[in-house]
């Protein structure tokens, strides 16, 4: 089920740019970003409340108060950002740069969470890297 919903994910990211370089036409970024924000709210305490999840907000450590907030800033950082460079520059340059991602994630869970790298990882890591570097030249 996980990779079901990694590849749905993966859909809707690619979804996310296209609709976002259109919508973003003639609007400042930092409001662009606010709208999506408030839409992307509503649809996860929908969710919540669909779910029947929202007592287990009580039951939610300091550390992961702590960590799930420093999480939703390092969003809006990021979507702040992406949502500026897809004003600027076109969407074929700018979501293969974004995808980067993937390669400092591996970086970052090594380094933090003591994650293994493998001789697969670091030849799709060096992959990615290079795709990207292709794409975007």
């Amino acid at each position: 089920m996980w990779f079901v919903m990694a590849l749905l994910s993966a859909v809707f990211a690619a979804l996310t740019s296209i609709l976002a370089k259109i919508g973003i036409d003639g609007v400042n970024s930092n409001l662009a970003t606010a709208i999506r924000t408030v839409v992307v709210v509503v649809m996860a305490w929908g969710m919540v409340f669909l779910t029947n999840a929202q007592s287990g907000i009580f039951e939610i450590s300091k550390k992961s108060w702590l960590f799930l907030i420093l999480s939703g800033l390092a969003t809006g950082a990021s979507w702040l950002c992406y949502y500026r460079a897809l004003q600027l520059g076109s969407a074929s340059k700018v979501v293969p740069i974004d995808k980067l991602s993937v390669v400092i994630t591996l970086i970052l869970a090594f380094v933090f969470l003591h994650e293994q790298f493998t001789a697969k990882s670091i030849i799709g890591c060096a992959l990615i890297g290079l795709g990207t570097l292709l794409m975007v030249l």
